[in-house]
């Protein structure tokens, strides 16, 4: 099968594998995983920022990161479409108690206005707006990438209203290979940022959370509490350190790979509307939003994985184990279907 489900279905490589294998270990809720430590120094510095900590998922970081910025009662804002909101089982309220405030448009982005818009006044029926949460590359919207002046005018607001400002860069690293910002821009911006190495990187699990010193003080706290507390977690974070120092700069091939899927879907007829095809993400539209379904599974017939989003809406998304080759052979299927 060629799997377009996702990134996270990647498997180490045998370098990686070898890292993993020859890590030395500790117990990191004692703090003394070597490897681990390092991991998180290394991501420390590549940001610019005084910490880091190492938790087994994206859903996790963010979650902690909501709910050190939040108290019960708060309110955060973020796109409509934002992970944090539509795919985390409803964390936002059952771990920190706090509500949400939508905005942003259908390609992803949010305004510094549009934010202002949503902040709440100091008034007792009203929710305290507490953090504004941006996610880049966004995952829903098609892997849009966020404009950085945009980003920075956003957290200008997050400043002068007192708020937090997170960052949820699952997808991160695939925007900075396409734009000009470096990680220590994004670092010497955002109050908290989370990372996944376990997508386009290509480690079996794991991400990073980002921040101060205390934050990541606070954060380690409430992993614990969340049960995400690691014992000889340095196997783990030997793939994350092989992955930031080996796989980063090849997330251009991934991104040429989805350029290729999204020109092929843009010709054929059964395609109503694709979203700019800006890093390995390819979403888009059927003209028969019914027939999602015969779709999907008529590309599993032919041994092609792809996922629906709803509504007539599909997704694709290439990765490190799928060779330029596979995505030829795709193209010709697509090419071949007809609805």
């Amino acid at each position: 099968m060629i799997d377009l489900r996702s990134d996270t279905v990647t498997r180490p490589g045998a370098g990686m594998l070898e890292a993993m294998m020859s890590a030395a270990v500790g117990d990191d809720v004692l703090g003394d995983d070597p490897t681990v430590n390092r991991l998180q120094e290394q991501a420390a510095d590549l940001f610019g920022v005084e910490a880091a900590l190492f938790c087994p998922s994206g859903t996790m970081t963010n979650q902690i990161a909501i709910n050190v910025h939040t108290r019960p009662g708060d309110e955060v804002i973020c796109h409509s479409q934002a992970h944090i909101y539509v795919y985390e089982g409803g964390g936002i309220m059952a771990n920190s108690g706090a509500s949400v405030r939508l905005a942003g448009t259908p390609d992803g982005r949010i305004t510094s206005a549009e934010v202002a818009a949503s902040i709440n006044p100091d008034d007792v029926h009203a929710a305290r707006t507490r953090l504004v949460a941006l996610e880049n590359t966004n995952n829903r919207c098609g892997g849009t990438c966020l404009d950085f002046s945009g980003i920075e005018a956003i957290g200008e607001v997050a400043r002068q209203h007192r708020m937090g400002f997170h960052l949820d860069g699952a997808r991160l690293f695939n925007a900075l290979v396409e734009t000009d910002q470096t990680a220590r821009d994004y670092g010497a911006t955002f109050d908290s940022i989370s990372i996944c190495l376990s997508k386009g990187l290509g480690c079996p699990v794991g991400s990073l959370l980002l921040g101060s010193r205390d934050f990541i003080h606070e954060a380690r706290r409430v992993r614990k509490r969340l049960g995400g507390g690691w014992r000889q977690a340095g196997l783990l974070a030997a793939a994350g350190i092989y992955a930031l120092e080996n796989n980063v700069e090849r997330l251009v091939e991934d991104h040429a790979k989805a350029r290729r899927l999204g020109e092929c879907l843009a010709s054929q007829p059964y395609t109503a509307s694709i979203a700019p095809v800006q890093t390995n993400i390819v979403v888009f539209d059927l003209a028969e939003p019914a027939l999602d379904s015969a779709f999907i599974a008529g590309l599993t017939d032919k041994g092609v994985l792809a996922i629906k989003l709803g509504q007539g809406k599909l997704r694709m998304v290439t990765h490190l184990d799928v060779s330029v080759e596979a995505i030829e052979q795709v193209c010709d299927i697509l090419s071949g279907i007809r609805l």
